[in-house]
C-alpha cells in the first residue's frame, strides 16, 4: 500500500476543510487527484506529507502508519512538487545545489554530498534537457525550466512516491507539453515512483494515469478507474455545468455544451 486514508478529516480554525476522505493507492498505481480551487486537494497532500495531522481517521503512507514513525525519514522517500516549493527554494542557488538538496529533504543544501552525488544530479539535468542550464542561477530560469529543474530534484532521492501539485500552472502551451511529457517518461521508467498528479484541467490527465479523484468542497465526489470516472455525465455533475468530452491521444477535453 502507498497510501491509505481512513475516515480523513481535518478542521482549520474550526472550518471542516476535508471530510471523511477514504483513499487508498496500491503499488503500480498512478492517481490524478482533480478539484477546483478551495476543494481541498492542497491539504490532503499537506496530510499525506505529515505537515498537518488530521483531526481524525487515519492515514499510512508507504507502509508508515502515522503516530508510528519518523515523519522527517518518511519525507525523503517522497518527491514533492508545487508552486509553494518553488516559492520557499533559495532563488540564489544554482540549479545544481536546488536538484541536490532534494536528496536531503532540505530547503539548501546543509550536508556535505559525495561525488556520486554530483555525477548523479549531472545525469538527471543530462536526461531531462537541462544539461544547458547548468551554473545557472535559479531565479533566472523561465517558468517551464525551473519546472523540470523541480521534478529534477524530487527524483534526486529515487523517490517510492511523487507528488506533482499543478505542476503546469503559469505555462504557455508549449511548456506545458514539454512537462507533461517528462512525465510521461517518468511514469514509463523502470522502477517508476507511484505518482500523484493534482490538476484542475481534465486535459493534462495522461494515460499513464490509471485512476482519478475527484474533490468537490473536501469530499470525494467520485474515484476509480480513470476511463470510468472521466464521463460526461460524472464531469457535468461535477463542475455543475453541461459539458461534452472529447477523446484526443488518449486524453479528454472538455467543452460547453
Amino acid at each position: 500500500m502507498i497510501v491509505e486514508m481512513k475516515n480523513v478529516s481535518w478542521r482549520r480554525d474550526q472550518r471542516l476543510i476535508l471530510d471523511q476522505i477514504n483513499w487508498e493507492i496500491h503499488k503500480g498505481e498512478h492517481w490524478c487527484l482533480v478539484g477546483l480551487n478551495g476543494s481541498g486537494k492542497t491539504s490532503i497532500l499537506d496530510l499525506i506529507n505529515g505537515y498537518h495531522w488530521p483531526t481524525s481517521g487515519e492515514i499510512t503512507v508507504l507502509d508508515q502508519r502515522f503516530g508510528e514513525t519518523d515523519l522527517r525519514e518518511l519525507r525523503k522517500k517522497i518527491g514533492w512538487v508545487s508552486t509553494s516549493m518553488q516559492q520557499r527554494l533559495h532563488g540564489y542557488e544554482t540549479i545544481e545545489n536546488v536538484v541536490l538538496s532534494g536528496k536531503f529533504a532540505s530547503v539548501g543544501v546543509y550536508e556535505k554530498p559525495i561525488e556520486d552525488d554530483y555525477e548523479q544530479v549531472n545525469t538527471l539535468l543530462q536526461e531531462w534537457r537541462c544539461g544547458h542550464l547548468q551554473g545557472r542561477i535559479y531565479q533566472t530560469l523561465s517558468q517551464g525550466e525551473k519546472q523540470k529543474v523541480l521534478i529534477g530534484r524530487a527524483l534526486m532521492a529515487s523517490p517510492e512516491l511523487l507528488i506533482l501539485d499543478e505542476p503546469c500552472t503559469g505555462l504557455d502551451i508549449f511548456a506545458r507539453e514539454q512537462v507533461l511529457h517528462m512525465i510521461d517518461q517518468i511514469a514509463k521508467s523502470p522502477n517508476a515512483p507511484t505518482l500523484i498528479y493534482v490538476t484542475h484541467h481534465i486535459e493534462e490527465i495522461l494515460p499513464c494515469f490509471t485512476h482519478t479523484l475527484l474533490l468537490k468542497q473536501g469530499q470525494v465526489a467520485q474515484k476509480g478507474w480513470t476511463k470510468d470516472v472521466l464521463t460526461e455525465q460524472n464531469l457535468s455533475e461535477f463542475f455543475q455545468t453541461s459539458l461534452s468530452v472529447e477523446q484526443k491521444n488518449g486524453r479528454s477535453w472538455l467543452m460547453l455544451t
